[in-house]
């Protein structure tokens, strides 16, 4: 897991605001189930350096409580 350098200010993928971002390169597991911090999880591919990256924005139960 990494944290990009340089972030947006908005989740580009639902264009909300977000808690936090983290990339990845690697397999993973998304369980957000009984999750207390994160009500929603965007996922959005990107290429870094010709590297597929899958970056994750991390939003709030209160960043997603009007949609």
């Amino acid at each position: 897991m990494n944290v990009p350098d340089e972030t947006p200010d908005i989740c580009p993928v639902c264009e909300a605001t977000y808690d936090s971002i983290s990339e990845h390169g690697d397999g993973l597991i998304v369980n957000l189930l009984d999750n207390d911090r994160y009500r929603r999880v965007c996922f959005d591919p990107v290429l870094v350096d010709g590297d597929a990256r899958l970056r994750f924005y991390h939003h709030t139960h209160e960043q997603t409580a009007g949609g």
